[in-house]
């Protein structure tokens, strides 16, 4: 720009001839007359390289984008596909993988492949809508890194969210997720756009025609939303909780959070999303908090009682003392050929019968396993003593970490006093009144017996209780009270004179 400032200066004030402009600034000619004709320069020209080692490849690129046209978007050839057919379908082809990509991203914006959608802004009233989806995460659970599926919920119109993760996306980890999402935001909102999630959704239709899962409409009239669904392969649909999942995972997941469990890695997902409450989303003045405050009188009132989100059944007792719930077997205290109520809920399998809960197991995702309870089994292995070292609820409290070192030695010691069979006989007696007691409080009994060298069950059992007897208070009385009890000390210098007279010697 000042070279063509230079230029008209020098022709106009100065020389005043173009080939004495040319001279004196040794610049072409062309360049002077371009800079009498414009103050500014002309932009230059794309210029297109001549491709010549894929000048003999060209019409096979062009069928087979040509191709592309009639194909389903997601199977449509990349650049890099393009390029392994042309090395294994094409004699002599040498080009590079950087000139194919180059001529094929022309070639499909003339063709009409690289057609970027237009999206339209939208603004939300106060309690109209929120949107909801799953993501997955890992975090570090005990020392072990496990994969989550994260459940969240956002506000479009005041931009609160909240996020709580479970190990299984069920629809009851779904539905639960939800009346804890009510809690949080101390309200229902009016819409909720789902994408199709088999929790919501059995099969899809033409158009917006859903057929929904029965306890999905029943728990969607119990909190009195609507529900909305996004079109298949079209999550642009719900972009705000899209975007609100990448910015949490980047913000609040990264480095990757270590918990003792679940429920501790929850309550940290929930203060993280009550300090993004000060955020101030782009385009906006107040912050997330101050419009989540704004919108909560328009939500709907959260319902009077909770939806009931337990899946209920009525298994029987097997000859195992176990029930089969889904495809596992879960261990009860009952006679076999009980009838019992099974109720599964996201994280547990509870057992009810008569009216109370009888047994109650982690929920089990695998399949055809078995999930056993040392305490169900007591009963009968005091009358088969035998099948305790063996038995497979011991090996699991083992590798639950339920069953203490303490156990096994005073087991053992109980072993070698009085043998094995009447040894085993009062670890069970022992056994149960931990099950009624409680095993860290036996834990610690047995523990305070061995460190004693004490190897007695009646012992252990006196220190298991001695904290539960009743010991009556003592009177308090004034001590000069006392006094009116004094006597004066008996006189034995007689009994001394008589034990001389016999003989004896005195005591002096």
């Amino acid at each position: 720009m000042e070279l063509f400032e230079q230029i008209r200066r020098e022709y106009e004030f100065g020389v005043g001839t173009i080939a004495g402009v040319s001279r004196k600034l040794g610049v072409h000619r062309r360049m002077v007359r371009e800079a009498l004709r414009s103050a500014e320069p002309t932009g230059r020209k794309p210029q297109q390289r001549r491709l010549r080692k894929l000048e003999a490849s060209q019409d096979f690129i062009d069928q087979v984008l040509q191709a592309d046209l009639s194909a389903p978007p997601k199977q449509r050839h990349t650049a890099r596909r393009i390029f392994d057919r042309l090395r294994a379908e094409v004699p002599g082809f040498d080009a590079s993988e950087r000139t194919v990509r180059g001529y094929v991203q022309r070639r499909r914006r003339q063709l009409g492949l690289e057609r970027r959608e237009v999206f339209v802004p939208q603004t939300y009233a106060w309690g109209s809508e929120a949107q909801v989806d799953w993501y997955e995460a890992f975090a570090v659970l005990s020392g072990e890194r496990v994969k989550l599926q994260v459940f969240e919920m956002r506000s479009m119109a005041s931009g609160g969210a909240f996020h709580r993760a479970y190990t299984h996306a069920t629809q009851q980890a779904f539905l639960e997720a939800h009346e804890l999402s009510f809690r949080y935001f101390d309200g229902v909102f009016r819409t909720l756009r789902y994408d199709n999630l088999k929790s919501a959704v059995k099969k899809v239709f033409r158009g917006y025609r859903r057929e929904e899962t029965s306890r999905f409409i029943a728990f969607r009239s119990h909190w009195r939303y609507q529900s909305e669904f996004c079109s298949p392969g079209r999550g642009n649909e719900k972009g705000g909780v899209e975007g609100e999942g990448g910015y949490f995972r980047r913000n609040h997941w990264v480095p990757l959070p270590e918990a003792r469990d679940l429920e501790e890695l929850n309550a940290y997902l929930e203060r993280c999303c009550r300090e993004d409450r000060s955020r101030v989303l782009s385009g906006r003045t107040e912050t997330v908090g101050a419009a989540m405050l704004a919108e909560q009188p328009h939500l709907l009132p959260l319902a009077a009682e909770p939806f009931d989100l337990a899946e209920v059944s009525f298994p029987t007792v097997d000859g195992l003392r176990c029930v089969r719930v889904r495809t596992n077997r879960y261990s009860v205290p009952l006679k076999p050929g009980t009838r019992v109520e099974a109720r599964v809920t996201a994280d547990t399998v509870e057992l009810w019968h008569d009216g109370r809960r009888v047994a109650r197991h982690e929920r089990c995702y695998s399949r055809q396993q078995q999930v056993l309870d040392l305490e169900h089994y007591l009963d009968v292995l005091e009358r088969k003593p035998g099948a305790l070292a063996g038995s497979t609820p011991l090996a699991q409290w083992r590798q639950a970490g339920r069953w203490p070192a303490c156990f096994d030695r005073l087991w053992q010691e109980l072993n070698t006093r009085h043998g094995r069979q009447q040894g085993t006989r009062q670890m069970i007696e022992l056994l149960e009144v931990g099950a009624s007691q409680g095993w860290s409080r036996l834990q610690s009994a047995v523990e305070q017996a061995l460190s004693l060298g004490c190897h007695d069950v009646a012992a252990i059992r006196h220190l298991l209780m001695a904290g539960q007897f009743e010991r009556p208070a003592m009177a308090v009385m004034e001590i000069g009270g006392l006094a009116r009890y004094e006597r004066p000390l008996p006189e034995l210098s007689g009994y001394d004179r008589l034990l001389g007279k016999n003989g004896v010697e005195a005591i002096p």
